[in-house]
């Protein structure tokens, strides 16, 4: 078995740059406006940061090469990632962050011709934000998406949708949404979901308040939605009727795992700002540095980032092999999400009162990888899962064994 851990020419290349464009041009714009998007500008603050990013030539590492990108799998995605998660508002410079990596992956896999040139072309190239409008207050869909209850029915040349939604990421400003609707069954049961394409302009879509969070990094906020006899076309069905659940997960195990690789350049940064200090600051008669607790945070997080990405490293290549990867993505994305923030939270420690201040990023960094271990999955539904899957094979193999 022949396993190579090096990358292209042209990846590493475009890793290079993508390190220098991050680090030279997004980090004092981040520092600038202390990690608040929203109080930075919001979408004149993209729009100018999206414009250096392809002055550059590192925009849309992700999306297909017909739409401008560079046309990425998934793991030559993971360090370009990475280095563009160094900063917090690198991810939206490169048009990587949430949710509009996710769409451009699912609209690249699942949108008819049609759909891609009216929502995927605009989304791949910047010109529009997006927003993926699936979760709902409880009791409707949350961790468990077959408690979906928005509905979609059968109405003169399309569909009528109804709906409350929530905690739904970059809708205000958002040019257009997919919609998880349920066109067959019940709350509770699998299936019977399908996903609708809609422009944010139509009459019955409203975007309410937004819910405060601790995150200040996602453009167009966290939002309440609501779809009051939303009417759409036949044309607005994003792939087959009743298929939605199944083509989540065209987007939720790579979206998974594109989220880890951002943090993870997060929680490096984090990292890099804590070894700088403890290895000039003096106390207690030495550097900080070559006293053995800080030694051993400073190795923790070395450990940290190294099992982070082997993790994050296996899915990716079983994701491009076209395999569900369902096992892989939620170990993966289980350790990264509670690492990440161990990774931060022993930065700060390490640099004392510095740490918790604004003088420093590590605060700003903390707030914005706790929600991890929630978004996406929260971590004990992801353990649930894992364990669901590996007891179920047990079962399996002792019954074939009788």
């Amino acid at each position: 078995m022949s396993i190579d851990l090096t990358y292209s020419p042209e990846v590493q290349d475009l890793i290079d740059r993508t390190r220098t464009f991050t680090r030279d041009i997004v980090l004092p714009i981040e520092d600038e406006h202390a990690g608040d998007i929203t109080a930075g500008g919001g979408d004149a603050l993209r729009i100018g940061m999206q414009q250096a990013a392809k002055d550059a030539g590192v925009f849309a590492p992700h999306a297909p090469l017909e739409f401008g990108g560079h046309g990425l799998n998934m793991s030559d995605r993971a360090p370009v990632f990475e280095e563009a998660g160094y900063s917090l508002f690198g991810p939206t410079a490169l048009n990587i962050a949430a949710p509009d990596e996710g769409n451009v992956h699912m609209l690249a896999h699942i949108a008819n011709p049609e759909q891609k040139q009216q929502f995927l072309a605009p989304l791949a190239y910047g010109d529009v934000r997006s927003a993926f409008a699936m979760t709902e207050p409880a009791p409707g869909a949350g961790s468990d998406p077959s408690a979906l209850t928005t509905r979609a029915v059968r109405a003169d040349g399309g569909w009528r949708i109804n709906g409350h939604k929530w905690f739904i990421t970059g809708a205000d400003g958002a040019g257009f949404f997919i919609i998880m609707a349920r066109t067959s069954g019940e709350p509770g049961q699998r299936g019977g979901a399908t996903m609708f394409l809609a422009p944010a302009d139509s009459q019955g879509i409203r975007v309410g308040r937004h819910i405060d969070t601790l995150d200040r990094a996602m453009i167009g906020g966290h939002c309440e939605v609501f779809f009051e006899d939303l009417l759409v076309p036949d044309a607005a069905v994003l792939g087959e009727v009743d298929r939605g659940f199944e083509y989540a997960q065209v987007r939720l195990g790579p979206a998974r795992m594109t989220h880890v690789m951002r943090w993870l350049g997060a929680a490096r940064r984090g990292h890099d700002v804590a070894v700088a200090r403890v290895a000039e600051r003096e106390g207690f008669g030495s550097r900080l540095g070559d006293l053995g607790m800080v030694q051993k945070m400073v190795a923790d997080n070395e450990i940290d980032i190294a099992a982070t990405r082997a993790l994050l490293v296996r899915a990716c290549w079983e994701l491009d092999r076209g395999d569900p990867a369902s096992n892989a993505t939620s170990i993966a994305k289980t350790y990264a999400a509670e690492a990440v923030f161990r990774i931060v939270d022993r930065s700060m420690q390490m640099c004392g009162g510095m740490g918790v201040s604004g003088d420093l990023p590590l605060a700003r960094l903390s707030r914005e990888v706790r929600p991890f271990r929630v978004y996406d999955g929260p971590s004990e539904v992801h353990r649930w899962a894992i364990a669901k899957r590996v007891v179920g094979a047990a079962k399996r193999e002792l019954r074939e064994a009788k």
